[in-house]
């Protein structure tokens, strides 16, 4: 599990400095709830999880949403001392962890806490993340009731050795049953996909994607597998029990993601990510691509209010101990300044689909932008038009594109 950022100490209150409420009643507001709570840990994963079981009074799952609610209530007298009390709340995201290893009753009653203390827009969109073996469909139903309009199912792969490596436990089987669940619910559905696990073949992958897009898929996030260290993976690799991913299957399987999806009527407009529509995409995604304002509530949550980055106390106890004694539970943040602001807008913006005007570049990047049109990694009909739009070659490489355009910062 990844370290803790480092950075200024918060106040105690939470309250944040006078900059992060400039202009802030016209912006809007996401909400992510970091719920940490999985059945096993996975080999591959670094996010901040804990087994359910490992975790005793005041930090359970049975603690868990009285605990959010202090971190609401919280945060409602921060954003209103910054500006901000009538913000319109644009996206709501539950991710872990696994939402769905707390009860249908306890997801529907967070929504519930949330309407108490904000003004949600009238198409708000609320997703969750789920595993397969999760949800039955009494389990959607309460979802679909409680205001949910996504799914983000946590598919993986759709072959069973694959999945043993990634330590998944559900039934692949299972998948077009969940699915077929989740559209007839009304809700939107979107698959997350890894490729480039040790010992995936070719034919592997292209089953994962045959099976991902025969299910009525609005939305397909496919990630290459990232060995992390301090990982039960990253031991194993390092210890020779498991290659590293090669970087030519990475690229190669993320071509043939990409003809399959477009095949099927899904374009990327991310990098890593595939819509039916531009009314299927990922809009609490695209909040933090485009650095919008959003409060993270959970343990080891992140936030981001008006250029200031601050995070939560990683463990659930630390958090819930902090809210009980009437603290705030983050225990960092950062006050970006303007260049590292303007760097983190190129980086982001580069991933997405002509997100990032040309015009708003540093002085001379015109030079390094006819140079990747010359390399094939931009669209140049795009570029005439004042657009960035990577290429499939330019989305392989679009990491390279950004280091050289961060340079053209002042």
């Amino acid at each position: 599990m990844p370290a803790q950022p480092t950075g200024e100490t918060p106040p105690l209150d939470g309250s944040l400095p006078a900059s992060a409420g400039v202009g802030a009643a016209s912006r809007g507001l996401s909400l992510y709830v970091h719920v940490p709570y999985c059945r096993v840990r996975c080999g591959y994963c670094d996010f901040n999880t804990y087994t359910a079981e490992d975790l005793g009074p005041g930090a359970s799952r049975e603690d868990y949403r009285s605990n959010l609610a202090r971190e609401l209530d919280l945060s409602t007298r921060v954003l209103a001392e910054a500006g901000g009390a009538d913000r319109a709340v644009t996206t709501i995201f539950f991710g872990g962890g696994t939402p769905t290893m707390l009860a249908a009753e306890v997801l529907a009653g967070v929504m519930d806490d949330i309407r108490d203390r904000f003004r949600l827009a009238p198409d708000v969109e609320v997703t969750t993340e789920a595993n397969p073996d999760t949800l039955d469909p009494s389990y959607i139903a309460t979802l679909a009731a409680a205001g949910f309009t996504r799914i983000s199912l946590g598919m993986q792969s759709a072959v069973p050795h694959v999945l043993a490596t990634l330590d998944r436990t559900h039934d692949p089987e299972k998948i077009p049953d969940v699915a077929k669940w989740i559209k007839e619910a009304g809700l939107e559905l979107s698959l997350d996909l890894i490729y480039g696990t040790p010992g995936e073949s070719i034919d592997d992958w292209r089953r994962s994607l045959q099976v991902a897009l025969s299910n009525d898929v609005d939305h397909i996030s496919a990630y290459s597998l990232i060995v992390e260290p301090g990982t039960k993976m990253g031991a194993m690799v390092r210890r020779g029990d498991l290659p590293m991913p090669d970087e030519d299957d990475l690229a190669d399987k993320y071509e043939i993601a990409d003809a399959a999806m477009e095949a099927a009527g899904l374009h990327w407009y991310e990098v890593s990510n595939w819509s039916t529509s531009a009314e299927t995409r990922c809009d609490h995604n695209m909040a933090y691509w485009r650095n919008a304002d959003w409060w993270g509530f959970g343990p080891g949550a992140h936030s981001h209010i008006g250029g200031v980055r601050f995070w939560n106390a990683k463990h659930p106890r630390a958090w819930s101990d902090r809210l009980l004694a009437g603290e705030s539970p983050a225990i960092g943040r950062e006050v970006l300044e303007a260049s590292t602001q303007e760097i983190e807008r190129i980086m982001l913006a580069a991933r997405i689909d002509s997100e990032l005007p040309l015009d708003s570049l540093g002085t001379g990047s015109d030079r390094a932008i006819r140079g990747f049109v010359q390399q094939g990694l931009l669209d140049g009909d795009a570029v005439d038009e004042g657009r960035f739009e990577p290429t499939l070659q330019g989305r392989l490489m679009a990491d390279y594109m950004v280091r050289i355009l961060t340079d053209y910062v002042d």
